[in-house]
């Protein structure tokens, strides 16, 4: 399922506190060296011209937070959001 997909399963009152967190999980992984140059450069174009809070935004954070800090990702889905079907949809992107 593409990100933009995944994005539109995910209430609008919860994107602001998800991007937050997804922000915290990309900026402190330790797995920088794993992240392939062309998501790092849609992630840092994203974040210079534009927010995490909208869809497409919050796809690109998505996106690479699930690559770095997938099982972060997917147990804070899941757990802290309710929202076990966009974390299952994220394991299965």
């Amino acid at each position: 399922m593409a990100y933009q997909k995944i994005v539109k399963m995910i209430p609008i009152e919860k994107r602001g506190m998800i991007s937050e967190k997804l922000l915290n999980y990309v900026l402190k992984s330790k797995k920088e060296n794993e992240l392939p140059s062309s998501m790092a450069k849609c992630f840092l174009s994203q974040w210079q011209t534009s927010t995490f809070d909208d869809e497409t935004g919050l796809a690109v954070l998505l996106e690479t937070a699930a690559h770095l800090e997938l099982e972060k990702t997917t147990e804070f889905l899941e757990q802290e959001c309710q929202l076990a079907e966009v974390a299952k949809a994220l394991k299965e992107a």
